[in-house]
């Protein structure tokens, strides 16, 4: 019997079926053995492995990078502390804060009570501080402005009299530089907003209580800002970096913030540039989380929301670092955001990062004169928390062409030898094979999630994350592993297993190396991930050549190869479950037009895809994998039956792990005026939104007359189709729901008044208007009939269109406060038609006193079941043709 086995080809080989694999002869003229080829092995080593032994190891390597991972989560505290922050004494800040209750802009909550709480603690700081040293400066500032902005479809925002709450710590002889240390203490309406985001405002006082307390004086100065409209779409820090006097000192900032409630916080984007920045950071934090993926995905607008970072990048124009905490974001926004839900371990460890990093940056040459750092990006990212790792991105991207390189000088040496050609018509045929299984493997989960959406199931995992898992994973591995397996008995036939084994590394690693040179060549810093996924298991494929090549396919060269693939596949994980702590919450709140189930199975199906990669070559190696399919059908049948008899129910008020469905409940009254100012149409009801795409299925049983007969289409004729919208996102939430009742009767109604009007000597109208009202208010503007809108007393004078050719125009204001006066100029068409040429809506919202709940909207909140949270207000809405 030879030694030496045989590769045969691809595709027709002509193999009696009959006859074993490790007992054919290989004399014949189109088998002949080649004993120097590239795949050639002995033949007393060729052995499949068992599929049992596989699926165990694999199994088993998932476990317990799953396990490291969910530690490092958990894992708040690394080391001791060094005693400079006290968690405890931001504790009691929060909860004094958050004690006052909701504070939207306007409240005396947020105006009057959390402001002087701030002062009279900023001032027993200074009091106590080691004023030999420092100088600590309070002012109080009560900006007025407007901007436009890009924020769910752009839009633009006026302020009058928001508050600002600004500390200046510097050294005795005052400092020509500062870092601005950013929080804000405002709330949403109906929300405590523990972490969002008095938890930040009472770490910076702690933070600056430790500062005011050192013996040696800073380099720079710190500005604290305390900052009090931030719900309202960025606009307290928009009037502290453009109108403030102290903005003009500052050369970077560090921006706290909130995407859910409680955990680590996050470094989630940097920059523009400033690598200095980044190194500062990986430098200082005592406890580092940080990733440049969620940088870029961020800034790609995927995730819809948007912080102070923005408003400081774009009209400050002073790069920073943006933090925020992302864990729990389930109860984000609603009445379970309280003191309890946050551990005074996060509250540490925020601390301690904090301290530590306003410490560095504030005594660093690099802010004196940080244009001159300001060269390029940074790829960064932490490895389970314990330590960070960045470079800058130039040097990331030397060392992703090198790992290219060397990656094309390993496949090449293959193509060079004899059977070179045959090798690389094979790898085609193999990146053809798995290409087609992930297009295969991507169509089959969306038809299962269509399939649930369809009858009326999505959603099902919101409360139960790990079905969503069992049920398109399933899925998603299932079909990998059959279209492989059909390859294996199909199209290639009774091919070497050996061969096909290694043919399908080589096919995951090209596609690697594809996709590392595709991101590197877009500039993009996440290029360091399919780095990771190239260098390591080509480093491990060749540290185990000898072992395979000399005892074939075992366990021990299988342990021995999940070994290698640990640090990118536990790095990977990490950040898959980054990705989906992220994105599950946002899904229960993204609006009524995105089916969740489509967009959660799509990443989990990419993820298996992604996992799986360095995995489909043990297909080639098994025996069979009739078993692992039998498991995953059985899995999914079982799911599948289970999820259809609606076995598992998407909310739960569980005060342990809450999963609220959301809903916006506005009573309102309308009327409408045509051209003479004549009052057309009035009705008056509650105004329904659901924020998820469950709509009111759930609710109809509890509240019956909340149901589908009371379902109301946008009239487009309308600018934001005639209803009060807070913000600009019909686009998201296009399903609404009227529920006629009695007229709102507010004790402070809004007036609005056209001032003047008169005819441009170049030819255009101009409107003058007047407006009072509560702390809120939504303008909403549609031209008509040819006419343009060509300018404004807004922003920078020049509108910003909406969609549709509509424009949406937030207003809030503090206590202290004028009427709201505009102007607008139209271009009207150039003929004798007396129609009107604009459509103006004025909504006035009473988010917070006695004009926030009706008798109405109070009966309906008392049949609300437990596991919904209804945020609630009373809302005006007039709308007006001139």
């Amino acid at each position: 019997m030879e030694n030496d086995t045989t590769v045969r080809r691809i595709r027709g080989a002509a193999v009696d079926p009959g006859v074993d694999s490790d007992s054919r002869s290989h004399e014949d003229e189109d088998h002949r053995p080649r004993r120097n080829g590239p795949w050639s092995i002995q033949r007393k080593n060729e052995r499949v492995l068992e599929e049992s032994s596989v699926l165990a190891c694999l199994l088993v390597f998932l476990f317990i990078l799953w396990c490291l991972i969910h530690f490092s989560v958990r894992q708040l505290i690394v080391g001791s502390s060094t005693g400079e922050f006290n968690a405890g004494r931001a504790r009691k800040h929060l909860v004094t804060i958050t004690a006052f209750g909701p504070r939207p802009v306007g409240s005396p909550q947020n105006e009057i009570l959390t402001v002087n709480y701030l002062l009279s603690q900023i001032e027993m700081i200074k009091d106590k501080s080691n004023q030999n040293v420092h100088t600590i400066t309070v002012d109080v500032q009560k900006p007025t402005g407007s901007f436009s902005i890009d924020f769910l479809g752009g839009f633009t925002s006026y302020y009058d009299k928001v508050t600002n709450v600004a500390v200046k710590l510097e050294p005795q002889g005052g400092a020509k530089h500062a870092l601005l240390a950013n929080c804000h203490f405002d709330s949403v309406a109906n929300s405590p907003g523990a972490c969002d985001d008095a938890v930040s405002c009472s770490v910076m006082l702690e933070v600056l209580r430790s500062l005011s307390s050192l013996s040696t004086p800073l380099k720079h100065g710190i500005i604290f800002l305390f900052n009090g409209a931030e719900e309202n779409i960025l606009q307290a820090s928009h009037g502290f970096i453009t109108q403030h006097p102290w903005a003009k000192l500052v050369r970077a900032f560090i921006n706290l913030e909130a995407a859910g409630v409680g955990g680590k916080e996050i470094v989630f984007q940097t920059g523009p540039e400033n690598p200095w920045l980044v190194q500062a950071y990986v430098r200082a934090a005592k406890h580092p989380f940080a990733s440049v993926i969620g940088q870029e995905i961020f800034q790609s607008g995927i995730i819809p929301s948007d912080t102070d970072f923005r408003i400081y990048r774009d009209f400050g124009h002073i790069p920073g670092i943006d933090l925020a905490f992302i864990e729990n974001g389930y109860i984000y926004h609603t009445k379970y955001d309280t003191p309890d839900r946050i551990l005074t371990e996060s509250i540490q460890r925020a601390g301690e990062n904090i301290l530590a990093v306003l410490k560095l940056l504030a005594t660093t040459n690099e802010l004196s004169d940080s244009a001159q750092y300001q060269h390029g990006n940074v790829v960064f990212f932490d490895l389970l928390g314990f330590f960070m790792v960045a470079y800058p991105a130039r040097v990331g991207t030397i060392i992703n062409y090198i790992v290219a390189v060397v990656t094309l000088i390993y496949l090449g040496k293959k193509m060079l030898l004899p059977n070179g050609g045959k090798y690389m018509h094979d790898l085609l045929y193999g990146i053809g094979v798995t290409v087609a299984g992930w297009f295969i493997t991507l169509i089959s989960v969306l038809i299962v999630a269509v399939f649930i959406s369809l009858i009326g199931r999505a959603m099902f995992w919101y409360h139960h994350f790990y079905t969503s898992v069992f049920l398109y994973g399933s899925v998603s591995v299932g079909k990998l592993v059959l279209v492989h397996t059909l390859a294996k008995n199909l199209f290639y036939g009774k091919v070497n297993p050996f061969f096909l084994g290694e043919l399908h590394f080589d096919v995951s690693l090209t596609l690697w190396c594809c996709a590392l040179l595709l991101l590197t060549q877009q500039g993009l810093c996440s290029a360091y991930v399919p780095m990771l996924m190239v260098a390591f298991p080509l480093l491990t494929k060749l540290f185990l050549h000898k072992e395979f090549k000399q005892q074939g396919a075992t366990v021990k060269y299988t342990v021995l190869y999940l070994l290698g693939l640990s640090l990118p596949y536990v790095h990977f994980m990490f950040l898959i479950w980054a990705l989906f702590e992220i994105f599950c919450p946002i899904l229960g709140r993204s609006g009524t037009e995105i089916p969740p189930d489509v967009v959660l199975a799509s990443l989990i199906a990419g993820c298996t895809i992604i996992l799986s990669s360095y995995f489909i070559h043990f297909i080639y190696l098994c025996k069979s994998t009739k078993k692992t399919l039998l498991g995953l059908v059985s899995i999914f049948v079982l799911m599948g039956v289970l999820v259809s008899c609606g076995l598992f129910f998407p909310y739960t008020s569980d005060p342990g792990s809450p999963r609220p469905k959301r809903i916006f409940l506005q009573h309102t009254t309308r009327t409408f005026h045509d051209l003479d100012g004549n009052v057309t149409k009035k009705d008056s009801g509650v105004w329904i939104n659901g924020f998820d795409y469950t709509g009111i299925n759930y609710l109809t049983p509890h509240i019956n007359e909340i149901n589908e007969n009371i379902r109301t289409k946008c009239d487009n004729e309308l600018p934001y189709c005639g209803f009060p919208w807070f913000l600009p996102v019909k686009f998201l939430i296009k399903k609404n729901w009227y529920l006629p009742g009695p007229e709102v009767q507010p004790k402070n109604p809004p007036q609005f008044t056209l001032v003047s009007r008169h005819e441009t000597e170049w030819g255009t109208t101009n409107l003058t208007f007047q407006a009072t009202g509560p702390s809120h208010m939504s303008l909403y503007l549609l031209t008509r009939n040819g006419a343009k809108l060509i300018g404004w007393s807004f922003g920078d004078g020049s509108p910003e269109i909406n969609l549709n050719g509509e424009y949406f125009i937030f207003y809030s204001h503090g206590l202290d406060y004028s009427a709201w006066n505009f102007w607008l100029e139209i271009q009207a068409p150039h003929t004798d038609s007396v129609e009107g040429i604009i459509s103006v809506g004025v909504a006035s919202h009473y988010f917070h006193g006695g004009e926030q709940n009706t008798e109405m909207l109070e009966g309906l909140l008392l049949r609300f079941p437990d596991w919904s949270f209804p945020s609630h207000w009373v809302s005006t809405y007039h709308l007006f043709e001139y």
